[in-house]
Order: C-alpha cells, then structure tokens, then sequence
C-alpha cells in the first residue's frame, strides 16, 4: 500500500504488531498476522554487519575515521537515511559538534527514544545517544514531587523523562541552541509546565534546595561543590565522569559538611582503559 497511508492502520486486525513496515519507494509491506491472507512473501533481511552507526531521526551519524565508499553504501542500502554525518568532536564548554557531511543532506530532525520525541539537528547541538540505558534508568528513579537540577540538560534528555515521572526540573543549560531545542523539547513532550528552563552557567543559576542533582557531564566532578551549597540529608546527586571519582566525590562531600554514600555504575566504554562513569551519591 502508499506508505503515506500507514497511518489508517492503526487499528486494522489484519495486522501483524510484531514486525514492522519494509518501506521503499513511497510503497509500504505491512506484516500480515497468523491466519490472514498475504500478498506476498518477503525474504528475511540479512543482517547488517557494517560500520557502526547510531541514526537520530533520519540522519546516520558516525563517529572514528573517515569510512569508505563502500562502508557509506552499506549504511545508505541498509537504513536509507536522508543524510550521513561524521562528528569528529566536540569542542568548549558548549559541546558543539564538529561535524561533516559525508552523504546527502543534513537538519533538524525528530528523533523518538523510548517514547520521548526530541527535535534536535545533530550538526549542530550534541546528542548523548549512548546514554540510553541511564536515562531510562534516572527516569525510573524519579519520584513525583522531587525538586530536580539538571545542571547540564542539554536539549532535555534527563529533564524530560524526568518531568514526564512528575517531577518539578530546574533544568540549566549554557549553550544557547541546545537550550532553545530544550525548550520546544518541553513542549513536544507535553512537560513544559514541571520544567523551568534557563540558559547560562549552571554554576550561576542554582538555587533552593534539591531532592535530586543530575550531573550529566565530564567535567561534573569539577563543579560538585557548587552542587553540594544546594542539598540536604537525604538528597542524591548523579555524578558522571571518566573514570571512578568516588574518593574526590567522598572528600568534597565531607568538605562541604556531609557524609557520602556512593554506588559507581559503568555506563560505556570510553576509550582504551577508560570508562564513561556515573556515581550515584546519597547525602547524609
């Protein structure tokens, strides 16, 4: 069928929800359910063995060394993107993404990750794609009616899910494009009212009193004692960095007046004998 007609489907019987769609061409194969008549048979997809890719939106994003014309028509033949990117850093405090396009074109996009929509444009604001599992699980430690920071939030993608599990988030964020994309993020996720946006240094803008203190950058171990003038007994940071800091984390902690209790989780390999961390720190 049309592929501009998927969305009639929505609750055919004859479907089968199991698989998804094969789109091509602007023509749609839609998985037919046990015990329906068919069409046609399609062969299995072989699978993809590749240079490694991450898609936001429908951007493929590589990271690493230039790939080859071979490697860049295997990624084009197995998920059709609208463009290829290779970002080849970030550079300064804002984390912008120094980037070339390899194939096609490049833009804004809107990205969906575990349920959240996040409009973004790769080539110009950084998107923590390998950060999935932490953020699904900050989003399931969340309570409603915590008072968050998320000191370095980004385009939204600890603020949101975070919002969406009732939270109230002050959410920081120094690069002024990120923060615009944060701010419609908020209102594409319907959570514009539990997240109070400002745009600057975090070391600046944290005010009150935190039940929770998301730290989602390499440098937070650097600015821990700004955090810590803002908790109390009870309170939990999250501290990412490179490599374990939980001796620094447990000494600053005691500086500004506190005990420590840290439990350290690996969240990806960072390089060779370096590993991206987070440490969840509890107050007392």
């Amino acid at each position: 069928m049309p592929a501009g007609a998927l969305a009639s489907l929505q609750d055919a019987e004859w479907v089968d929800r199991t698989r998804r769609p094969y789109v091509e061409g602007g023509i749609a194969w839609v998985p037919v359910g046990e015990g329906y008549p068919a069409d046609t048979d399609l062969p299995e997809r072989e699978p993809y063995r590749g240079r490694g890719y991450h898609l936001i939106g429908d951007i493929a994003v590589l990271h690493g060394e230039v790939p080859s014309e071979e490697e860049l028509a295997a990624i084009v033949r197995h998920c059709r993107p609208r463009g290829i990117v290779r970002i080849r850093g970030y550079t300064g405090a804002m984390r912008v993404p120094d980037v070339e396009v390899l194939y096609g074109t490049a833009g804004e996009v809107r990205h969906r990750e575990q349920g959240y929509t996040f409009i973004l444009d790769p080539t110009r604001v950084m998107f923590a794609q390998g950060n999935r599992t932490e953020k699904a699980r900050i989003a399931s430690l969340v309570r409603p009616g915590e008072r968050v920071a998320d000191m370095f939030a980004g385009i939204g993608y600890f603020s949101i899910p975070a919002a969406a599990g009732g939270a109230a988030v002050h959410a920081m964020e120094i690069n002024p494009i990120a923060f615009e994309y944060l701010r419609r993020n908020s209102m594409a996720n319907h959570v514009a009212d539990r997240i109070t946006a400002e745009v600057g240094d975090c070391r600046d803008l944290v005010s009150g009193v935190y039940d929770r203190v998301l730290m989602g950058h390499f440098d937070a171990p650097s600015m821990l004692a700004d955090a810590l003038a803002h908790v109390r007994t009870g309170s939990v940071l999250h501290v990412h960095s490179i490599g374990e800091q939980a001796d620094t984390i447990r000494e600053q902690a005691a500086e500004a007046g506190f005990r420590a209790a840290i439990a350290s989780r690996r969240v990806k390999k960072y390089g060779p004998h370096a590993w991206h961390m987070v440490q969840d720190v509890t107050i007392s």
